[in-house]
């Protein structure tokens, strides 16, 4: 782990929602708290039931937070990038890490200790009320995940996170078209919740149903397209 640097930091603080209501003083304090962690594309932040409480910005690149079972089986709970942070359950009830946490790309994220982030939540309370509101967000998308589960086939299931990829992330091209960075099956896989054979067989439906395209690396979709497998 590196010497935290402010000047990396401080922008990424400064336009956080999380912090926003934290004066040029405690922003300047709280800074000298923060370190600097580089992982590689593939490497562990760190694993499910880890002891470990300490919250995370990602200053650069990308993290999944997923479980994984003893046969080494992943299910995607949510994708973290840029300017996100995340570690807060831990962080506020101090108790093991709910999900195992990878790096998506080489990535630099910024680490808080729990002792300090709570210091500071005493001096500004209305840090909570932010984290409380993505607290819920992320909820929201959980209880979307669980009833995809429970009720949609493998399918709907892929072309509902397709869909949303190509919302958050996609380049539209035209009207409903959208251009998204090319997944692999078993990528696909652990975020539907499905086996890397299902996820195969259903992009080839997909595919012969001209709901989906797969060129240059890139998936191309119409997300006013809908249809079943």
């Amino acid at each position: 782990m590196k010497q935290n640097s402010a000047e990396i930091i401080k922008p990424f603080i400064k336009r956080l929602p999380l912090f926003k209501s934290l004066s040029e003083g405690n922003i300047t304090q709280i800074l000298s708290d923060f370190s600097l962690l580089d992982v590689k594309k593939g490497d562990t932040v760190f694993y499910q039931t880890d002891e470990s409480a300490d919250l995370y910005i990602i200053i650069s690149g990308a993290v999944r937070a997923s479980l994984i079972n003893d046969e080494g089986q992943e299910l995607v709970l949510a994708c973290f990038k840029e300017g996100d942070f995340l570690g807060e359950i831990s962080l506020l009830d101090g108790r093991p890490r709910s999900a195992t946490v990878i790096a998506e790309d080489d990535s630099t994220l910024s680490v808080l200790k729990r002792d300090r982030f709570l210091n500071t939540l005493k001096e500004e309370p209305m840090i909570a009320i932010e984290m409380l509101s993505a607290l819920v967000g992320r909820l929201r998308r959980t209880d979307e995940m669980i009833e995809s589960l429970a009720f949609l086939d493998v399918s709907e299931r892929l072309m509902k996170i397709l869909h949303r990829l190509a919302k958050e992330e996609g380049e539209e091209l035209e009207d409903g078209v959208y251009r998204i960075k090319k997944i692999t099956h078993k990528e696909l896989a652990s975020k539907t919740g499905a086996s890397r054979e299902a996820v195969t067989k259903v992009l080839k439906v997909l595919t012969f149903k001209k709901l989906i395209r797969d060129e240059k690396g890139h998936f191309y979709l119409n997300v006013k397209a809908r249809g079943r497998g």
